[in-house]
């Protein structure tokens, strides 16, 4: 066992496992009972977390480097396909891992009609996932990015019988599909300069290279095709379609950490392969423009949304924004920052994804206005849907204030802590807004249109499962729990909280990744190990941004009661907020027609700029 087990097996193990409980349930789930079905696709993901919790504990010694085949580099000659776990990536593989065990545990009793195909679906989606962190190949990159794709794709449309989740899994394919080919032609005009795919080898060939005018071509298509997965704008609009009709636990790996991983692949094709080709400058300049437009377009979508789901969808566009925020930084804290932030979102938006599926099973609606006061006998949701608001503001000692803290301390100016403030108390008072009117009948009965523009309001939703619960599943509790109490120990256990330091330093250190991945000795990180703990002034610029969300929430619920003076400001951002909307279309076209308008700005951006 322990010959089978070794280190170098570990990601190996995390991505065929996977695979294997897809084909067993695919090969012989019609003849299992339900409760088997649901039993071998949790274990085998559990078992996914028991595995990728060893790597991260093995990763925390130094980079876990498999050649497949055992094929070795030679000087000078590489052959083979590599996978290279850092801190990093084994510990972006244990969130997916545990994620989907949480999905997986909301998913007992449901999708009764659909057999075992959802479950094999979800095993495959982990498997893609964690492929694409773990690979040191950049075409392998592309290949797990179709599998994570092609699983994400049926998982959006899994109620086929339904108009809507067909048009949204079609708008989710399409336009991803689009930024895969964009990424693939990209890799392509790449080998064809280089002659190499792999990331370390690439890191060598692409030495002195700045100048080269297809090779910064090519990593603009790239980074287009990484960046429509992570739903950065322009490229955003397919994600609230695909939340609005996925089934809730999809929704939890889809916010938590499908769309992140394209900010993560965006970090790391730059700090390993091209950190050298494209000048600081420029990859600085076109990061800060996205993260910014990221932000504020997702965070103006969200407070406008009715559709709970699709109020959900926008704000992860927008912390996505602040994601990017930190890896516009270009230095090993803003990777922390971004780190941090991204895991314990993983956590809240997940709990806050099952709550609404827990809404929808019991009410038949996810529509804001029409569930005033309905789920006044679930006061123990509605109070986990206000922590999970604070939270997302960036209350203190959630991993999310931590992370939020960090990105402010590595951008260093003071617009930018404003505006991560703004966009986290924006979305964060959202949250509690729908909180507090559905749970706690607060405020006067919301009118019927609240928004311009507004044309999505989440009634008559088809439930996840069938037929309604009175009280909320134990399974479905336990991991709503788990989810809020692992976000808030991403922020409060002192070790956790470090640990993404070394993780940072590690990613932020090409030399080193790509050394021991031909098989040299690396040197330790030049550029040191940045301190990843509270200090005083992202304390209270924590507590300011949850108490502006918790002034913003009150501000809603009593906007018909405000003085005219008061509500002034939203009465003339109407006609901008409708015009939002109205971009917004769900029409393919237009969407595509945006792919290229981004892909163009990207370019002009990073070659011409």
């Amino acid at each position: 066992m322990s010959a089978i087990l070794t280190p170098q097996s570990l990601p190996a193990v995390l991505i065929v496992l996977p695979v294997g409980g897809a084909c067993v349930l695919l090969a012989i789930g019609r003849w299992l009972p339900r409760v088997a079905i649901d039993s071998i696709a949790t274990a085998v993901a559990l078992i996914g977390v028991f595995v990728a919790g060893v790597l991260v504990h093995v990763t925390a010694g130094d980079r876990v480097v498999t050649w497949s085949g055992g094929w070795q580099p030679r000087p000078g000659l590489t052959v083979g396909i590599v996978l290279v776990s850092d801190r990093a990536a084994a510990a972006l593989a244990l969130l997916i891992a545990a994620l989907t065990v949480c999905a997986l545990l909301f998913g007992w009793r449901y999708f009764d009609d659909v057999q075992a195909h959802y479950h094999a679906l979800m095993l495959l989606f982990l498997s893609g996932m964690t492929g694409f962190v773990l690979t040191g190949d950049l075409f392998d990159m592309f290949v797990f990015f179709e599998l994570m794709g092609a699983a994400a794709y049926a998982l959006a449309a899994l109620k086929i019988e339904e108009p809507e989740s067909v048009q949204g899994g079609l708008t989710f394919a399409v336009i991803n599909s689009l930024g895969g080919y964009l990424a693939l032609v990209g890799i392509g005009l790449l080998y064809a300069r280089t002659g190499q795919l792999g990331l370390p080898q690439l890191s060598v060939a692409l030495a002195g290279q700045s100048s080269d005018i297809l090779v910064r071509a090519a990593f603009v298509l790239i980074v287009t095709g990484w960046l429509v997965k992570a739903a950065a704008v322009p490229f955003h609009f397919w994600l609230a379609d695909a939340h609005a009709v996925a089934p809730s636990p999809v929704c939890v790996l889809f916010s938590g950490t499908m769309a992140p991983l394209g900010v993560y692949a965006v970090a790391r094709l730059y700090w390993t392969a091209f950190r050298s080709v494209v000048p600081e400058a420029a990859i600085h300049r076109t990061l800060l423009v996205i993260a910014v437009a990221t932000a504020v377009v997702g965070a103006s979508m969200c407070v406008t949304q009715r559709h709970i789901k699709r109020m959900l969808a926008y704000s992860t566009i927008a912390h996505i924004g602040l994601f990017l925020l930190g890896l516009a930084a270009l230095n090993a804290l803003g990777l922390a920052g971004s780190g941090v932030y991204l895991a314990g979102h993983a956590a809240i938006k997940g709990a806050l994804f099952l709550l609404a599926g827990a809404l929808l099973n019991r009410y038949r609606s996810l529509d804001e206005v029409s569930l005033y006061g309905q789920a006044c006998d679930r006061r123990l949701n509605g109070a986990l849907f206000v922590l999970g608001g604070l939270a997302l503001a960036g209350l203190p000692p959630f991993g999310t204030g931590l992370g939020k803290s960090l990105v402010e301390n590595a951008g260093g100016q003071a617009w930018l802590t404003a505006l991560v403030i703004a966009v986290s108390a924006v979305t964060g008072g959202t949250v509690l807004r729908v909180a507090l009117r559905v749970y706690f009948r607060i405020g006067p009965p919301p009118p019927e249109r609240q928004t311009a523009g507004e044309v999505v309001t989440g009634r008559d939703e088809q439930p996840d499962e069938r037929p309604p619960t009175k009280y909320t599943p134990l399974p479905i509790l336990a991991a709503i729990i788990l989810l809020l109490a692992g976000g808030l120990a991403l922020g409060s256990v002192p070790r956790l909280a470090r640990a993404s330091g070394p993780a940072a330093a590690s990613f932020a250190d090409p030399g080193g990744y790509t050394a021991q991945a031909l098989g040299a000795a690396a040197a330790p990180p030049a550029g040191g190990v940045p301190e990843t703990t509270w200090e005083p002034t992202g304390l209270i610029l924590g507590f300011v941004s949850a108490g502006a969300a918790c002034v913003m929430a009150f501000l809603a619920l009593y906007a018909s009661r405000l003085p005219w003076l008061v509500r002034r400001p939203s009465t003339a951002m109407r006609p901008v907020v409708a015009a939002l909307h109205r971009l917004h279309s769900g029409h393919i076209g237009d969407y595509t027609a945006w792919l290229a308008f981004g892909s163009a700005v990207l370019a002009g951006l990073l070659i011409l700029g």
